[in-house]
């Protein structure tokens, strides 16, 4: 299955190119503010890339609208399985997602407490292949560029429960690119997606992945991989 992953693209959708391929994952920011002509442009772009078979959506912090209005919100974007707490199977993959992150500025879907974050963990089913989430799992491609560390401990902890194959996010933008940690998540791939750099500036591609039960073959992997 060929998987293209994107994220916090913030208006700048149409500034990219995507291949042919079986998904496009994409784990929010795909707006600056929520509002709704936003999310009707990122939708008819979406609906555009006939290519891409399925496209699945989780949205971000700066998506406000998916949390102050949802309802209206989902009905804004057709053209994509829209993700909250809630998860699909794919060509027999199960894939969850989920938007929430430790308090990050005045932004949506911000839970101070570590205790009341786990508990929307607590809802990713152990099947999980492929998770989806917007914030890192602490001290994982998560180090902002004054040295703090904004990841959840709780998400960690559950990630390493379930050892899912992928888990994709964004919303840290200088820490593009893929991780590993062979010790402790043997079987997981971790990947920030941002598409725009701290500035805003869309320079990083998509990152293209070939996913099957046995293995991950990296299409195209503009980010540098890091292992710990």
């Amino acid at each position: 299955m060929k998987i293209i992953l994107m994220s916090d693209t913030h208006e700048q959708h149409r500034k990219f190119l995507l291949p042919e391929a079986d998904l496009l994952l994409h784990t929010g920011d795909f707006t600056f503010y929520g509002k709704p002509p936003a999310i009707v442009d990122f939708d008819e772009w979406l609906g555009g890339q006939l290519q891409v078979k399925e496209k699945i959506v989780i949205a971000g912090n700066h998506d406000l609208l998916f949390e102050d209005h949802p309802a209206e919100a989902r009905k804004l974007l057709p053209s994509a399985i829209y993700l909250q707490d809630s998860g699909v199977e794919h060509n027999g993959w199960y894939i969850w997602g989920t938007p929430w992150q430790p308090w990050f500025l005045d932004w949506a879907f911000n839970i101070r407490s570590e205790t009341v974050r786990g508990k929307k963990w607590a809802l990713i089913p152990d099947n999980t292949d492929i998770l989806m989430v917007h914030s890192p799992p602490y001290g994982i491609m998560d180090e902002t560029v004054d040295g703090r560390k904004v990841g959840c401990r709780a998400l960690l902890n559950r990630i390493e429960e379930i050892q899912p194959r992928l888990v994709v996010f964004g919303h840290i933008h200088r820490n593009y690119g893929l991780f590993n940690d062979r010790k402790r998540f043997p079987r997981t791939l971790f990947v920030n997606a941002s598409n725009c750099d701290e500035t805003y500036d869309p320079v990083n591609k998509p990152i293209i992945l070939n996913l099957d039960r046995d293995s991950l073959q990296f299409v195209s992997v503009p980010g540098r991989m890091k292992e710990a």
